[in-house]
């Protein structure tokens, strides 16, 4: 169910969705979990922000980027500096939203993990869904690497892949790998639509097909197929449109303003 402003009664216009969105919004209203939102902009943002995040990860399967662990990753250096844990920085100079933005035009210079993939799809997300001045401003200095510095992304677990909609992020576990390949341990995932998903290096699969190749790296012997967990993982999308809303804001006062770093993101694994 989905209340808006505490009632199941609200107006938006089917016209302005894409099919994705229509599908997403009835698959919430037919839930037995309920969806609260403050306004019907804030709902209207999160399916946007959703559609972004599934055609972030389809061209960034398409833009050829490499699979590589974090020793063997690589970046387009005339954008970022490769750290000695295998993360990318944003060089000096440099604005956000070219930096991502080259991520997708020529992924044949870049190569990192699954998780580091998540990171750069959401990021890819946020600046197609709120623009470039207020991705400049709010998402300075970037770090891609991982998942434990999230604070600007604002990331918000739950734990029902029942409820899981296109634009959520998943993790197919794989408890008994292959020791020698611990990048294979589990993939994550961008949820494209119903049983459809992307993981960097899997590419775009059922969730039978993804068990399935990372059961061909498990050890000799074992008996544990790999699996879905219930994790779910999503951007706090009620965050990330207050800061188009204070953008706005700032520009109706007339006021200057300076553009603050607020986060970045880099470290560790989100689950592994």
């Amino acid at each position: 169910m989905i209340l808006v402003s505490g009632s199941p009664t609200f107006s938006l216009n089917p016209l302005t969705l894409t099919e994705l969105e229509r599908r997403i919004l009835q698959a919430k209203q037919k839930s037995q979990v309920v969806y609260r939102y403050p306004s019907v902009d804030a709902l209207e943002f999160e399916l946007k922000m959703r559609t972004h995040i599934v055609e972030a990860a389809k061209a960034l399967y398409a833009g050829g980027a490499n699979f590589a662990t974090f020793a063997g990753s690589k970046c387009n250096e005339q954008y970022w500096t490769r750290t000695e844990n295998g993360g990318f920085q944003l060089n000096g100079g440099v604005l956000p939203s070219v930096g991502i933005n080259d991520i997708f035009e020529n992924g044949h210079l870049y190569g990192f993990e699954c998780a580091g993939a998540i990171i750069i799809i959401l990021y890819k997300a946020v600046l197609d869904t709120v623009g470039e001045a207020v991705f400049n401003t709010y998402f300075q200095n970037l770090f891609l690497r991982d998942w434990q510095y999230d604070r600007d992304l604002r990331l918000v677990t739950t734990y029902n892949k029942n409820e899981a909609y296109p634009g959520d992020v998943l993790y197919f576990k794989n408890p008994e790998h292959d020791p020698e390949t611990p990048e294979w341990q589990g993939e994550n995932v961008v949820m494209l639509d119903d049983n459809l998903y992307f993981g960097h290096g899997i590419g775009i699969e059922s969730g039978q097909d993804i068990i399935a190749s990372l059961n061909r790296m498990r050890k000799d012997g074992s008996t544990i197929s790999a699996y879905l967990q219930d994790l779910v993982v999503t951007p706090d999308f009620e965050y990330l449109r207050g800061l188009s809303v204070r953008d706005a804001w700032w520009d109706a006062a007339g006021e200057e303003r300076e553009y603050p770093i607020v986060g970045t993101v880099g470290g560790g694994y989100l689950y592994l």
